[in-house]
């Protein structure tokens, strides 16, 4: 924890009332990408690859043979004659066993069609993780803002206050204005007004991360903002196409075309027909007792070879593979995008912290000492304060930006630097 988050927490503490200080909790930004890794959207999508998977199952697994037996030959006119109805009554009884043989490789084909629409849903399964872990790195890092707003607002409201204070000391004593004592007053009321907002921004920023990672409302982060680097280089990523086909989403996509592919396969092996092979055993007093039939049966694919089958699987195919190069296209100009919005996030927020807001820092303790000394008039100074508050603002929004698309970059392009051993 740096010593910013250390100011925030004991600040933030002096205000909270004693349930909430006990019902917060400081979260890292790895904790909390580690519990939106397994909420309940990821859980959604591992059903659906369980799902996949017993469609595995289904799928390798040839016809059940087919157990038959039957009575026939049952003289209805003259009977059936005297005896035991199995062994001496005229009753040719048999019992036969059929089994289809599958041809063209069929079970091969829908099994490998099964087996790439399982490995589409594990696919889709980080994907929906990337997805909630980049909701919640963005919904994280909102939330560092909004507490180190708050410390600013706060700040800001402190020295306002002392300010109205002094104004009407020096009131009393015939040294200011009644005017300059009352913009002084309305200044404090403002800046405590902004106090109030920025708190109900804050708890507002804690719901939305608790939501995701299933915590408490009164969750408080932690981790610091990134470290800013220097102001022209381009965040390190690597080849770009390498990270494009590791993505999930491509993953997935990649194969839901092997699986239609193998199902087109097996719509076209429905041409070779499947034979069913059987055997009868058949018993029949009075002519033998040991009848032994074999049989056969063959379709006649007569007039239609499939086509109907065979053209929805190859309109689903070509689906897959627009999808598939969409997707690619897509994901490409996705990480060109992060890429080039963590460069120049990086280089905005480094010029308001190494430029823009020391100098407006410097010109307002400059403002403060010459009011302090008489040499400068309220309005220079209250006008130094608010360029000051302002730069600030700026400043703290500017970090948020781009600590929130160098983790998005990250997430995509090199996640190891953000989960470790998390995943």
């Amino acid at each position: 924890m740096s010593i910013r988050q250390l100011i925030f927490f004991s600040a933030l503490a002096c205000s909270l009332p004693t349930w909430a200080q006990s019902a917060a909790s400081a979260l890292t930004l790895r904790q909390a990408l580690a519990v939106a890794s397994d909420n309940s959207d990821v859980s959604l999508a591992r059903h659906a690859l369980s799902a996949a998977r017993a469609d595995i199952a289904t799928a390798d697994h040839a016809p059940l043979p087919v157990l038959s037996a039957k009575a026939a030959s049952i003289d209805l006119q003259n009977g059936v004659g005297a005896g035991n109805v199995w062994s001496r009554k005229r009753v040719d009884k048999a019992i036969g066993i059929d089994w289809t043989w599958e041809r063209g490789g069929k079970r091969a084909l829908r099994t490998q069609a099964a087996q790439r629409a399982a490995d589409a849903a594990q696919a889709d399964v980080e994907d929906v993780q990337s997805q909630q872990m980049q909701a919640t790195l963005a919904a994280y890092y909102d939330l560092l803002a909004a507490q180190e707003r708050l410390l600013e607002i706060a700040s800001m409201e402190r020295s306002a206050a002392e300010l109205a204070r002094v104004a009407a000391r020096r009131v009393k004593a015939g040294d200011l204005s009644q005017q300059d004592a009352l913009r002084t007053h309305i200044e404090a009321e403002r800046a405590r007004a902004e106090v109030q907002a920025a708190s109900r921004d804050k708890d507002l920023a804690a719901l939305a991360l608790a939501q995701i990672v299933a915590t408490g409302p009164s969750v408080q982060v932690a981790d610091d903002w990134p470290a800013l680097p220097a102001a022209d280089a381009l965040p390190a990523g690597g080849d770009l196409e390498a990270a494009v086909a590791a993505r999930a989403d491509v993953r997935a996509a990649q194969a839901r075309v092997q699986s239609a592919q193998a199902a087109l396969d097996n719509a076209a092996a429905q041409r070779k027909s499947d034979w069913t092979v059987g055997a009868s055993y058949d018993h029949f007093p009075g002519t033998s007792t040991r009848l032994l039939e074999l049989r056969v049966s063959v379709p006649l694919q007569w007039g239609y070879h499939y086509e109907g089958e065979v053209g929805r699987a190859q309109a689903q195919w070509s689906q897959a593979q627009e999808a598939l190069d969409k997707v690619r296209r897509l994901a490409m100009l996705d990480l060109q995008q992060l890429r080039n919005a963590a460069a120049s996030a990086a280089q905005r927020a480094a010029t308001f912290a190494t430029d823009i807001l020391p100098r407006a820092r410097q010109v307002a303790q400059n403002a403060e000492l010459a009011y302090s000394k008489g040499a400068l008039p309220l309005s220079d100074l209250l006008d130094a304060r608010r360029t000051l508050r302002a730069t600030a603002l700026e400043a703290l929004s500017a970090r948020q930006d781009h600590a929130k698309a160098l983790g998005a970059w990250q997430l995509r392009a090199q996640p190891q630097t953000l989960l470790g051993s998390t995943q």
